[in-house]
């Protein structure tokens, strides 16, 4: 099985819904724990009938239960008791014993699909179900506003969405139950976690990893053009290129990415070296469209002098732009304050 990690590396599990839903998925899900110490919220195993599997549920610990259990949720709905020993619970590098309720269920094909893809592109994602494993519902997009698949009413969607959007304001991967009138819902929700890239070095380069780690992003620093261009083609969206170096080599990685349309990509420099990157990007076939991707300056207009605050504006500017907003004081807007 593939370990998911954390919400920013649900690719191949993703990738999995994806291609097997239209076979039909099982998935397995914590409905109620007790013990094993401090665990990953949004853990998932799905698997078809043939007994393919993809994801985990606490290091593999359960998989005797687990596994099975997939397979045999293609049909439907069931709950099943786990229980995992010290021993066991250690050596899986949990950290102490514990037992859990798990929930498999069907997947249908239309939502399984959207949120493989969901997990796959690192786009926030919530998949919601009666607590007993009726219905399906699975919210994608920047504020769950597009869904897939129903709870068998209305009424009951309706609901469901709400509790997942409320849920989404938190800005972290979760698992809740949710009442719901007089249904109880389980809802996992995944919010990708930035993983930011800074291309180049330079002591702004430094203050925007630290930064970003501040901020629990992960964040590394690549001068060379080669790994640059390879994480790049492997951005997700919630990825974060920063571009520090002007060598006019780099314009290859904006070029691919661009074209590619994923993550956010912001460049360093002055006017004068936007422009002319500008220029190069439009003399090597982008479109006006693509190149609108391109946040050059990057970073919000805060005024900043140092290193330390010119990495404030452009992790400022990757948080607006994950939120859909633009970045303006909150006492000249009359919306939502916070996500």
């Amino acid at each position: 099985m593939t370990d998911a990690g954390p919400a920013s590396g649900f690719g191949e599990l993703g990738a999995a819904l994806r291609r097997w839903a239209p076979e039909g998925v099982g998935v397995v899900r914590v409905l109620a724990r007790h013990g094993f110490g401090t665990v990953e919220s949004g853990q998932l195993v799905a698997g078809t009938a043939g007994g393919a599997t993809a994801g985990v549920l606490y290091r593999g610990a359960l998989d005797d239960v687990v596994l099975p259990l997939a397979a045999a949720a293609v049909a439907g709905p069931r709950a099943q008791e786990a229980h995992v020993a010290e021993v066991t619970a250690l050596d899986a590098g949990l950290a102490c014993a514990g037992g859990a309720t798990l929930l498999g269920h069907p997947l249908p094909a239309a939502p399984a699909a959207a949120l493989g893809e969901a997990l796959e592109g690192g786009v926030p994602a919530a998949l919601v179900s009666v607590a007993d494993g009726t219905g399906a519902l699975v919210l994608t997009g920047l504020e769950l506003g597009v869904a897939h698949g129903s709870l068998g009413a209305p009424a009951l969607d309706e609901a469901a969405a709400d509790a997942a959007r409320g849920l989404l304001r938190r800005g972290a991967t979760t698992t809740e139950r949710v009442a719901a009138g007089e249904a109880e819902l389980l809802v996992d929700l995944w919010v990708p976690v930035p993983s930011v890239l800074v291309a180049g070095a330079g002591a702004i380069g430094e203050a925007l990893v630290a930064q970003a780690r501040l901020l629990g992003w992960s964040a590394r620093t690549e001068t060379a053009l080669a790994p640059v261009h390879a994480a790049v083609a492997a951005f997700t969206d919630a990825d974060v290129l920063v571009l520090l170096d002007h060598d006019p080599a780099f314009d290859v990685v904006l070029a691919d990415a661009l074209r590619r349309g994923r993550g956010f990509l912001g460049a360093l420099g002055s006017r004068r070296t936007q422009a002319a990157r500008r220029d190069r990007l439009l003399a090597a076939g982008l479109t006006e469209a693509e190149l609108g991707r391109l946040r050059g300056p990057v970073g919000l207009d805060l005024g900043a002098r140092t290193p330390a605050e010119t990495a404030v504006s452009i992790v400022a500017q990757v948080v607006a732009a994950r939120s859909g907003r633009a970045g303006s004081a909150l006492a000249a807007t009359d919306g939502r304050i916070g996500g």
